[in-house]
């Protein structure tokens, strides 16, 4: 499971909690008061401060100066200590402040020593006039010593503080949280493809079909009835689905109606789909470390360069190891921020750049990702912006190699962050935290040996250098691992910073054996893959796969990506097996997703997706609709069918996440900073409920509905770059709706020497009509390049090749063939024949 940052900061060893803002005007039950001189009446005693304010009374309210340029929340504290709390009570906390100028505080009820569990925490937004605050929550545990503390630092500039009528009670009534789920008929918020399944999903106590109504404004367009699905088990909700994917007509502000309820609006279009691909993919930029964020670029997201040894900072230029780990410093600046916090992980960096260097491989042929796409500072050198984006967390893993020379030479760091822990919120560039590498370990290392190899034969033609400097990474890094296959990280490495233990690399080993003999076709590798346990098991499990279970990996790419293995076409049988299990498992499921597990796992949203990633690679392989259409479907999830009835994507949809645990997209706490970018995937439901806001709130939570959409819940609602990119590649897949294509192409090599090759391709109209006017488009595997070619006009930008059509063999009738050739020059490693040709935009089947 992810690791969040804040996992062990806030304690989540802090039984259930229940807390619940209530309306200020709401008195508490009778008890015992628990707030000595709550009302100041008496002075300031036996209050208290950090030495950086001083506490007076003034107009019979407790004021502080509090001091600009500070870091952390609790920097600046005002408390009060040996308050008695009782297990399993429910108090009530409320309390007037103000501030000038306005500014968001924080309250807690907590621990008196480390680590300051946690049990209550808000953080009201005070204004100058001054408001009241009220709370609910229950104490887990027999406390005669709590403080309640005020934290207030972590400002750039000076303000003031005044408290007043600070109460505890016991005897209070918990509140229930219960979540605005809006109308009972969920949809897609986004919309759907024409061509497309539209299902949606209502929630209703009757059990009998009820007529729907899909609207368009004022007029009814399509009727039907829904289909009772009984309760599921997911909610626990009654529902029936509704199917209305015969209507294809394109258009905007749509409307379900069924049940006496009308669903949020939705639109139907084929290029639905084209900003979220981008959006998703333009996340990147602003979780980069080490550069400045140009504000031109992201309007609203301009920040200075973080981690650059620049104070506050203590940087990643020069960052050494741990104690005892290491004697050398290493440059690891660069790469991108994990997640809401500031470490940086090879384990989570690997799966995430290899997702995004996959969408690109997939679709290199097609050019839907250019050059300028995604306006970053590389947009314009002539390299498609996604593999600019990924290159740059790439060079980042390459850095984090072990040097030649020094103890375990060659393996990979496994990860760099804070040496302690850091509050919410806190801009990159305002990190007082010493920087320290952590122990190598086998994953990290061949994470860093697939990434390198699967990164050598992709920026072939665009930095031969950098695809070389990759592929002797990745030899250097699997040979480490084979070394010391059972150097482990250690699941108590986590202060400062995620521990991401894994106590089981085979399928580490069979992803990295997989890219380094797609790249190369070496033996060496080819033999372990084929060794390995995991090349014949059932590795497409109903919760999906993550960063620590990578072997799916593996198996895709030697299903997609053209390679030489033995016994191949067991490798896509396998493929389309874990597809038609995803199948039945979305077909069972009333809300749609092919996701299966009683229990909703940590990241639950990006394993939802990365199923409909196995879904959309059946489909390559097989041609077979069943497996586009439960592609898309899954999307009517992530983007509002659901229980919530909430997109968890940032900007899409009527109501969306978008307080997502960040300390830098921190608004809900600090209103000067931004939301998370447009396109930025919440984590999702998680039966595990690690964090305290979600134990207060989703106490007993059914499946689906254990999500909360607030900062602190890091355990439900955190952005990680391993959650958007199967966003971005599943994006990019539904965008892509091109039908197939009915044709055949044969690819034959004729002749090779050595530094070069001659080919030959036919093309086959295999449909009832014929073809006036034909682009056929392939990709190259590594840095082949044509220098000439005959019968048809041939040009190549990268590996993307176009052959077009000459004046006299322009038309195919049905049945026949045109044949063309080229000269190429080869490039080291290995050279199958591509095998995903498009016809005019379409795949050939």
């Amino acid at each position: 499971m992810i690791r969040p940052p804040a996992w062990l900061a806030l304690a989540v060893a802090a039984a259930a909690v229940t807390l619940s803002a209530v309306p200020a005007t709401a008195a508490a039950e009778e008890g015992p008061e628990q707030i000595p001189n709550g009302t100041f009446d008496t002075g300031s005693a036996p209050w208290w401060s950090t030495a950086n304010t001083a506490l007076r009374v003034e107009g019979g309210r407790l004021c502080a100066d509090v001091p600009g340029g500070t870091v952390n929340p609790w920097d600046v504290i005002v408390g009060i200590n040996d308050i008695p709390l009782v297990k399993d009570e429910t108090y009530a906390f409320s309390f007037f402040a103000a501030a000038d100028p306005g500014h968001v505080a924080k309250a807690i009820v907590q621990m008196p020593s480390d680590p300051y569990t946690a049990y209550l925490s808000a953080n009201p937004e005070l204004s100058v006039s001054g408001n009241g605050y009220a709370y609910t929550f229950t104490s887990p545990v027999d406390q005669p010593k709590a403080q309640v503390v005020f934290q207030l630092g972590g400002g750039a500039t000076p303000w003031r503080f005044c408290l007043d009528d600070v109460s505890l009670k016991g005897g209070a009534e918990p509140d229930v949280y219960k979540p605005d789920t809006g109308p009972r008929v969920r949809v897609n918020m986004v919309g759907y493809l024409p061509s497309g399944p539209k299902n949606a999903t209502l929630v209703t106590e009757r059990t009998e079909p009820v007529t729907w109504r899909l609207r368009k404004g004022d007029e009814v367009v399509a009727t039907g009835e829904t289909t009772p699905r009984g309760t599921d088990a997911t909610s626990g909700q009654n529902v029936h689905s509704v199917d209305f994917g015969s209507f294809t007509a394109a258009g905007t502000g749509y409307t379900l109606e069924a049940d006496g309820e009308t669903s949020r609006p939705f639109d139907i279009g084929r290029d639905l789909y084209d900003r979220l691909r981008d959006d998703a993919l333009k996340f990147y930029y602003p979780q980069r470390s080490g550069v400045e964020i140009r504000d031109d670029l992201r309007p609203g997201y301009g920040r200075p360069a973080g981690h650059l040894g620049v104070a506050p900072n203590q940087g990643d230029v020069k960052v050494p190891c741990q104690p005892g780990v290491c004697d050398y410093s290493l440059d690891v600046s660069g790469g991108w921020y994990d997640a809401g916090d500031h470490g940086k992980y090879v384990v989570n960096g690997g799966i995430s750049v290899h997702q995004l260097m996959s969408a690109f491989e997939r679709a290199a042929a097609t050019g839907v990702f250019a050059d300028g796409q995604l306006d970053i500072p590389e947009s314009g050198n002539g390299v498609p912006d996604i593999l600019d984006e990924a290159r740059w967390e790439q060079e980042f893993l390459l850095s984090m190699q072990v040097p030649d020379g020094k103890p375990h030479a060659g393996m990979a760091h496994h990860k760099i962050h804070d040496a302690n822990w850091t509050g919410l919120p806190l801009l990159p560039h305002r990190d007082p935290q010493k920087r320290e590498l952590h122990p190598p370990s086998t994953a990290a290392t061949l994470n860093l040996a697939a990434t390198a190899a699967q990164a050598a034969r992709l920026f072939a033609p665009y930095d031969a250098a950098f695809a070389e400097r990759n592929l002797r990474a990745a030899r250097r890094a699997w040979a480490a691992a084979k070394a010391e296959p059972d150097r482990y990280a250690s699941p108590s490495d986590g202060v400062g910073g995620g521990a991401y233990e894994d106590a089981d690399v085979t399928d580490e080993f069979y992803w990295a054996a997989a890219e380094l003999y797609i790249t190369t076709g070496e033996k060496e590798f080819a033999d372990h893959v084929l060794a390995s346990p995991l090349h014949k098991a059932d590795i497409f499990h109903p919760e999906g796969f993550n960063w620590g279970s990578v072997a799916q990996l593996g198996r895709l790419d030697l299903a997609t990506v053209p390679n030489g293995l033995p016994g191949r076409d067991a490798v896509r049988a396998s493929v389309l097996a874990g597809a038609d299990k995803y199948l039945a498992i979305q077909k069972a499921q009333p809300y749609g997703m092919p996701y299966g597990p009683a229990r909703f796992e940590w990241g639950s949203n990006s394993q939802v997706l990365n199923n409909a990633v196995v879904l959309a690679v059946a489909h390559d392989l097989s041609g077979e609709a069943k497996y586009r259409d439960g592609a898309v479907e899954t999307m009517d999830y992530i983007l509002g069918r659901n229980a919530l009835n909430q997109s968890y994507v940032t900007g899409y949809g009527e109501v969306s996440s978008h307080n997502q645990h960040s300390r830098w997209y921190s608004h809900q706490l600090d209103p000067s900073l931004p939301e998370p970018p447009r396109g930025t995937l919440a984590g999702g439901p998680n039966s595990g409920l690690q964090d305290p806001v979600a134990q207060a709130k989703l106490r007993g939570c059914a499946p689906q509905f254990c999500y909360i959409d607030d900062i602190e819940s890091w355990s439900t609602n955190e952005l990680t770059i391993n959650w958007n990119a199967p966003l971005a590649w599943v994006a990019s897949f539904v965008a892509d709706d091109a039908p197939a294509a009915s044709c055949e192409v044969a690819y034959t090599r004729h002749g090779a020497w050595p530094d070069g090759f001659t080919a030959q391709v036919t093309l086959r109209n295999t449909g009832a009509k014929a073809i006036d006017g034909w682009t056929l488009k392939w990709s190259f595997l590594g840095g082949r390049k044509i220098t000439g070619a005959w019968s048809a006009a041939v040009d190549q930008k990268g590996s993307a090749v176009t052959a077009r059509n000459l004046d006299w063999n322009r038309k195919i009738a049905p049945g026949a063939s045109v044949t063309f050739g080229f000269n190429g020059r080869s490039a080291p490693g290995a050279d199958p024949a591509p095998e995903r040709f498009l016809l005019n935009g379409a795949p050939c089947r």
